[in-house]
């Protein structure tokens, strides 16, 4: 079981996470023409969630892979190199993540998908 985390420190890693929504919005308007790769891949990492249909060890698993900081930031250290067309992705990945952590989703456990590095949420909380 995850303990429950100190309502300051849950605070900060929300807005932390807002700061990261915003930075990878940013960089999307910066980077991209229009709207419809941001429509098309917003919700994109959410699919990993069909981990879960394997178990609830392979669903955090899967889930956990694509919200975490370092597939982004691999994606955009490769499009800088080879595809800088791939930066937008890279921005809303990382605008994905922030705003997941804005509203409370965090990394989940493999004891329930509720019980989070964030705390606990729906039913679990």
């Amino acid at each position: 079981m995850t303990p429950m985390i100190e309502r300051p420190l849950a605070i900060l890693l929300r807005l932390e996470g807002l700061a990261a929504f915003a930075a990878g919005l940013a960089g999307y308007v910066l980077l991209a023409d229009g709207w419809l790769l941001l429509a098309v891949l917003a919700l994109a990492p959410d699919l990993a969630m069909a981990g879960y249909l394997f178990g609830p060890r392979a669903g955090a698993l899967a889930y956990n892979a694509a919200h975490t900081y370092l597939g982004p930031a691999l994606l955009a250290a490769a499009a800088w190199f080879l595809a800088p067309a791939l930066l937008p992705a890279a921005c809303v990945w990382v605008a994905h993540i922030g705003i997941d952590r804005a509203l409370g989703y965090g990394l989940k456990s493999s004891a329930g998908f509720g019980i989070t590095h964030l705390g606990r949420i729906g039913k679990a909380a």
